[in-house]
Parts: C-alpha cells; structure tokens; sequence
C-alpha cells in the first residue's frame, strides 16, 4: 500500500514541474526572439 500512495504524491509534481519548466522556456524564447527582433545577441543565463 505505501508503494501506491508514494507514486500518487510523486506524479502531481512531476507535472506541475514540467508546467513550470515550460512557463520558463516560452519567457526565454520570447525575449530571445524580442532581443533578436530589436537587432541585439540574446543573452540570458540560467
């Protein structure tokens, strides 16, 4: 039983960090295409 309520409390976060992963990666794809739009390199660290 501690198996199946230990892979219900880790599939949401696997989720939810994947969600906010991918928030990050459009704002950084987004200010790269705006960087590149405005004739600047894009530079931005993670």
């Amino acid at each position: 039983m501690s198996r199946t309520s230990a892979a219900a409390f880790h599939a949401p976060s696997a989720g939810l960090f994947s969600r906010l992963f991918a928030t990050v990666d459009r704002l950084l794809l987004a200010y790269a295409e705006m960087t590149i739009r405005n004739g600047d390199i894009p530079r931005h660290g993670v």
